[in-house]
């Protein structure tokens, strides 16, 4: 004969046995600080691939461009991290040598420790030292546009600029070799 219904749905089976515990706070702990660890490392191998690249010297800096985007207080606390500032230029020597620097490496402008952050019109270096009578103010400048530029990049042919902080780019750190 033809096949019946289905009958009604039998009662439900004993529980089964208990699964082993799950020690998953102290498993995401451990990833979490291995995220932590990875992060760190990937940050300080840029740096070194950064440093193989070739870094510039003078009798007693060193320094070293760094091919990041920031804006200037990141990219002046990226410097700190490492031991250094972002790159002052106080003498003709030393503007050439970023000059050339930036040059080589085929770019356009990069950020420089100079700013005039705390005191509209009175520029200091990074290291809140003073200027003294070396500049290389492109003509024109500084002119402080739109009333928001208190940053300084070099540009190429060695010029300064002054440019808003909020922008990114490149920049050069600058280490003191006996702190190296």
């Amino acid at each position: 004969g033809e096949k019946g219904d289905n009958g009604d749905i039998g009662p439900p089976g004993p529980n089964g046995d208990p699964g082993i515990p799950c020690e998953c706070s102290q498993l995401r702990k451990a990833i979490g600080e291995m995220d932590i660890q990875v992060a760190h490392l990937t940050t300080e191998l840029k740096f070194i691939k950064n440093a193989v690249a070739g870094v510039r010297e003078t009798d007693n800096k060193i320094y070293l461009l760094v091919k990041e985007e920031k804006r200037y207080k990141e990219a002046q606390l990226y410097c700190h991290g490492r031991g250094g500032t972002l790159s002052m230029p106080k003498d003709e020597t030393a503007n050439n040598l970023i000059a050339s620097y930036i040059n080589q490496a085929g770019l356009t402008r990069v950020f420089i420790g100079i700013n005039d952050l705390e005191k509209e019109g009175n520029f200091v270096y990074s290291d809140r030292s003073p200027m003294q009578t070396f500049n290389k103010w492109r003509s024109g400048e500084p002119n402080n546009a739109y009333d928001e530029e208190d940053c300084v990049e070099m540009v190429a042919s060695g010029g300064w600029n002054d440019v808003a902080c909020h922008i990114t780019m490149y920049f050069v750190c600058e280490f003191d070799k006996e702190n190296v």
